[in-house]
Order: structure tokens, then C-alpha cells, then sequence
């Protein structure tokens, strides 16, 4: 249904995960900077506002002063050095977060042309629980599903399509 609108899997299955979740016309604070996967929440009805571009590792004060209903991070932790800290910053009650799970036969990301477009993090699903309960939220729901890749042909590929590259986990601020 989505792939027509939305050619990528991960926007599809992200979209799929959030609207089982989240209500239409909820608003959302999406940390980082406008996207096209923000565009696309805005397109099917949430109210999306965006982080500044600020350092979401040492500058909290988008979702200090946020009043949104739910804060969505989009394979947003990985790229940072403490996620733990913004997420006890943040007071929306509600949580929407996809990161990319560490995969034993692929070393973590790193671009050679850009020095902010890395991974510090690749977390398995089991660490990912834990930094979340332990910033003070609740787990309600999980969901993984395999990066997409090209026909597979040669082990990694193979690998890719079989196992889970990305974890979603919607969860609630513990009162």
C-alpha cells in the first residue's frame, strides 16, 4: 500500500510502526533536522516539527521546551555519544524510535567523506531495551525487519536479507 508513495522499505515499515501506534494529527517532535521521512509524516497527517540541527549530545533544549504530544528519533541514537542523556531529557510521554541493530558480519557504519555521518553505536536489541528502561521509559511494543538490498548473490547480501538490520520500539515515559 505504502510502497507506491514510499519506495524505500524502511520508510514503508517505519510508517507501517508508527501509525499502529501514534494517532493521525498527533504532534510530534522528530529529532533532527527536516527529512523526507518528516515530510512524509506530515503527509499523512501528524503535526511534525524538527530539531535545529543543534548537538542533541550536549544541547536539550528542543525537547525541554517541546510541547508535543510524542517525540519520534528516526535512526537518530546511533550518531550520538550519550543518547542515554537526551533521552531523560525528553517530556513528551511517548516514544517512536527505530535504530539499526549491530550485525555480527558488517562492521558499524562510517563515512569517509562526512565526520558527522557515523555510527558511535550499533546496538543489539537486548542493549537498546536496557538504555531505554533504565532513561526512564516503558517498552510496549518492538518490531524488526532486514535492510533492503540488492538480489542476493554473494554472502552479505544473502546475510542482509535474512537477518534484521532495524528495530523500532514504541515506549512510555514510567510514571
Amino acid at each position: 500500500m505504502y510502497s507506491k508513495f514510499y519506495p524505500h522499505k524502511r520508510y514503508k515499515y517505519t510508517l507501517e510502526f508508527l501509525k499502529e501506534v501514534i494517532p493521525d494529527g498527533s504532534k510530534v517532535l522528530d529529532l533532527g533536522v527536516p527529512n523526507p521521512f518528516s515530510e512524509i509524516m506530515t503527509n499523512e497527517g501528524y503535526v511534525v516539527e524538527n530539531t535545529k540541527g543543534e548537538d542533541l549530545d550536549e544541547d536539550f533544549s528542543s525537547v525541554q521546551e517541546s510541547d508535543a504530544d510524542v517525540v519520534t528519533a528516526f535512526e537518530i541514537f546511533e550518531h550520538l555519544v550519550a543518547p542515554f542523556n537526551i533521552l531523560k531529557e525528553i517530556k513528551a510521554k511517548k516514544l517512536v524510535v527505530t535504530v539499526p541493530l549491530r550485525l555480527w558480519f558488517a562492521t558499524a557504519y562510517r563515512s569517509k567523506t562526512d565526520p558527522w555521518d557515523r555510527h558511535y553505536h550499533e546496538f543489539e536489541d537486548w542493549q537498546f531495551d536496557w538504555l531505554l528502561e533504565k532513561s526512564g521509559w516503558e517498552i510496549k511494543k518492538t518490531k524488526k525487519w532486514t535492510n533492503p538490498s540488492r538480489p542476493p548473490i554473494a554472502p552479505r547480501p544473502i546475510l542482509r536479507h535474512l537477518i534484521p538490520r532495524y528495530y523500532a520500539v514504541y515506549a512510555e515515559r514510567k510514571a
